[in-house]
């Protein structure tokens, strides 16, 4: 009795796991919404574009501690090899009545021969250069912008990659779906075939026939599996992720449909959107600054200083501490016209970037134009596609019922299944050519998503 009841409680146990194994194993069912958002967050290209920005925003950080004083120090521990002597005269610092001549008789004073310091401290407040340090703040500016544009540009292209590739795997499911119901299809086939053949209606090699399409059939299909299985993977790969994680991909209804707009609304929001034309924008603004900075070098570097020096057991007749405050100018009075060169040269990078600014703007919007109508294109051989498929599935209907009924031959029938596997072919890869291009068109418009 207690034998049979721990039988039952393993094999209830046994049938409670079973659901929860079936549904651990049952793939993650993902949209293209869910890839999207996983590929913006998890990239590594998209992260190591966006730690870039970080980086200039660190590196503005450190160069505003320019503007600050700068406080420089140094220590200087010697051993003198040779003694440094200085002789006095008689006489030297002046004869008065009162004392006669100072000093009296020639002196000479030796330093001393043990180890001796020099300790010196500088405190310098940049003054005339806080103008070209103030533009060059201006610039880091300028490239953190420009920064994060380049980033919307990588996010922008995994976006159209993540659409890419998911749009393929679901041309290869549906295409597997196909592939199932032609190996079906040939089955049946097969089997009537064999049931022809046995009753003496139909030839043997009919039947070979049949058998081979059936394992062309089967072998279309393992194709598409392996297909499948790697697209997975590079879309794992783009999202961030483990590429073995196993999921399946679903089409909604908005992918099959087009945002009402023309082509003119269509280049406005190009120009107004796309990342291209913003960082040839701050292009312009960054050659400008350039130009600007290297005028700037062309000012004396004037600063306020305050400098301390003492040394330690070099002579008692030496000072102790000696400390100062001044104005420091530095400036190259002749440069053989280098500055004023460079500076020439800095302004002709500005009629480049804005040459560059021409030449983006209009590649974006021969780039929209050729999208846009590339999409209609699409679109209206989708329409077609989709008609055809339709007409030759209807054929193939009324062929295999005409031969169940042997109305017509065998070779019909394959006419019309033919005539349905290539419209299959047709249609799918008129799908995939119609998401490619709404796709190019909304990167050409310079959506994220």
């Amino acid at each position: 009795m207690l034998r049979r009841v721990r039988t039952f409680i393993i094999m209830a146990a046994a049938i409670s796991v079973v659901p929860l194994m079936i549904n651990a194993q049952e793939p993650e069912r993902l949209t293209l919404e869910q890839a999207i958002g996983a590929a913006l967050r998890d990239n590594t290209s998209v992260k190591n574009a966006e730690i870039e920005t970080e980086k200039i925003g660190l590196a503005k950080a450190a160069y505003q501690t320019r503007r600050l004083p700068a406080f420089k120090s140094s220590v200087l521990i010697s051993q003198p090899l040779t003694r440094m002597a200085f002789t006095i005269e008689e006489g030297q610092f002046g004869t008065f009545q009162s004392t006669g001549p100072i000093p009296a008789t020639r002196t000479e004073i030796q330093s001393s021969m043990s180890p001796s310091a020099l300790v010196q401290g500088q405190v310098q407040q940049p003054l005339s250069q806080l103008f070209g340090i103030n533009l060059n703040l201006k610039k880091f500016d300028v490239n953190k912008d420009l920064s994060r544009e380049q980033t919307r540009q990588k996010r922008q292209a995994i976006t159209a990659e993540v659409k890419t590739a998911y749009f393929q795997i679901l041309q290869t499911e549906s295409l597997l779906k196909n592939a199932d119901e032609l190996v079906k299809l040939n089955r049946e086939i097969n089997r009537v075939t064999e049931q022809f053949v046995m009753q003496g209606v139909a030839l043997v090699s009919e039947q070979m026939d049949t058998g081979t399409k059936l394992a062309q059939a089967e072998y279309d299909r393992g194709t598409l599996l392996n297909r499948a299985a790697s697209q997975k993977e590079q879309l794992n790969y783009l999202m961030g992720r483990d590429v073995t994680i196993d999921f399946v991909v679903s089409a909604a209804d908005s992918m099959l449909t087009i945002a009402e707009t023309d082509l003119a609304v269509a280049r406005k929001r190009a120009l107004d959107q796309r990342p291209e034309l913003r960082q040839a924008r701050l292009g312009i603004e960054q050659s400008n600054l350039d130009a600007r900075i290297k005028k700037a070098e062309q000012i004396p570097a004037i600063s306020l200083t305050a400098s301390y020096t003492s040394p330690f057991n070099v002579s008692s007749f030496l000072p102790k501490n000696i400390l100062s405050v001044g104005i420091s100018v530095e400036w190259e009075v002749f440069d053989w016209g280098r500055k004023k060169r460079e500076h020439a040269e800095k302004k002709l990078a500005i009629l480049q970037s804005e040459n560059s600014l021409k030449e983006a703007e209009s590649m974006v919007l021969m780039e929209v134009s050729a999208s846009f109508r590339k999409l209609q294109e699409s679109a209206d051989q989708l329409r077609l596609m989709q008609m055809t498929q339709k007409t030759a599935s209807a054929n193939l209907d009324v062929a295999l019922n005409r031969y169940q009924q042997q109305a017509i031959l065998y070779k019909e029938v394959l006419r019309a299944e033919a005539s349905l596997t290539d419209a299959n072919t047709k249609y799918q890869n008129a799908l995939l050519s119609f998401w490619t291009a709404k796709a190019e068109f909304e990167k050409a418009l310079g959506e994220e998503k």
